[in-house]
């Protein structure tokens, strides 16, 4: 057909012209396609009864035994509630904060007090994860633990926290929120730093003149433009990035959460990372260690579509 050999040469034209991008494109697909998409066979084992002797293809056929086995599970509501709380509560507490913190930053004036306010924020997010783990249990240490002291002298008696599974979450979230919110920051920071000048010079002339009485109008000017300039300027990073984040809601980081378990939080600390290291490497139940992560895997992608579907049908802002 005419259209058909005209579009198919409209589209080799737009690759030779562009033949460079492709070409630094082709390693970045070769490592996808070897370390992402490949291995992605692996998932069948997920409905076999797989032994590593005969391997993928030789095991059995179990179809959905795994899957049913984990819904009855005991470990099933466990599980999948605690997930949810430490995934909800991370979001709840650690989304939020990078944008004040953005907004904070890109209101201070004074440069030195700036750089030095955020390369502190920074620096937590360079700590290893083994390293922060190992902090938290000496901080948090009922006989030598510097919370726990600092508690005390004003009649606070704390006890073992990291003996406490109703202190788990709370403990992992804001140790996560003080490692990371301020490296988080940086997305939004950069997004704050294309703003025209020549807004907030507008919003001077509106009103928003920074020169009157502190109380009465510098702080007031201040929040003026940030509700109308920075907070609507930073919304569709934000709502991209808020997307990204429920589409991740059932995995939580299994390191922190290992390195902190013990066995008298393990109640609120067994998430499904955690349930599936331990029946996959430690059980040898590679199966029903597959079909756990499969279904985890699942509920992201199906809540990732959710999310991105309602903020594209409130807004204009969604992933595709």
């Amino acid at each position: 057909m005419p259209g058909d050999r005209s579009a198919g040469r409209s589209l080799w034209l737009r690759i030779r012209r562009n033949g460079g991008l492709y070409l630094l494109m082709i390693p970045a697909m070769i490592i996808f396609i070897c370390f992402t998409y490949l291995p992605m066979y692996g998932i069948v084992i997920a409905f076999k009864n797989f032994k590593p002797a005969r391997g993928i293809l030789g095991s059995e056929w179990a179809g959905l035994r795994y899957f049913k086995k984990y819904f009855s599970s005991y470990m099933f509501s466990n599980t999948i509630r605690n997930t949810l709380v430490i995934s909800i509560y991370t979001i709840l507490v650690t989304f939020p904060l990078p944008i004040l913190i953005a907004l904070m930053c890109n209101q201070m004036y004074a440069k030195r007090f700036k750089k030095f306010f955020q390369v502190s924020t920074y620096l937590p997010h360079f700590i290893s994860t083994v390293v922060m783990c190992g902090m938290i249990v000496l901080f948090l240490s009922p006989s030598s633990g510097v919370i726990p002291k600092l508690l005390g002298y004003i009649g606070v008696q704390t006890g073992d926290l990291m003996g406490k599974a109703s202190a788990f979450s709370s403990i992992y979230v804001w140790t996560e929120a003080w490692q990371h919110v301020g490296w988080d920051s940086i997305m939004y920071i950069a997004a704050l730093s294309a703003v025209d000048p020549q807004l907030y010079e507008a919003a001077v002339v509106d009103g928003c003149s920074p020169f009157r009485v502190l109380v009465e109008i510098v702080i007031p000017n201040k929040w003026q433009k940030m509700r109308s300039i920075d907070i609507p300027l930073l919304m569709p990073t934000a709502v991209v990035l808020f997307i990204l984040r429920a589409g991740s809601v059932m995995s939580v980081g299994f390191e922190k959460v290992y390195l902190l378990q013990n066995d008298l939080n393990i109640s609120a600390s067994e998430i499904i990372s955690t349930y599936v290291y331990k029946m996959g490497l430690k059980s040898n139940q590679y199966s029903y260690s597959a079909a756990i992560g499969l279904f985890n895997n699942v509920v992201n992608f199906i809540l990732l579509l959710s999310v991105n579907f309602i903020a594209g049908k409130m807004g204009d802002t969604s992933l595709f």
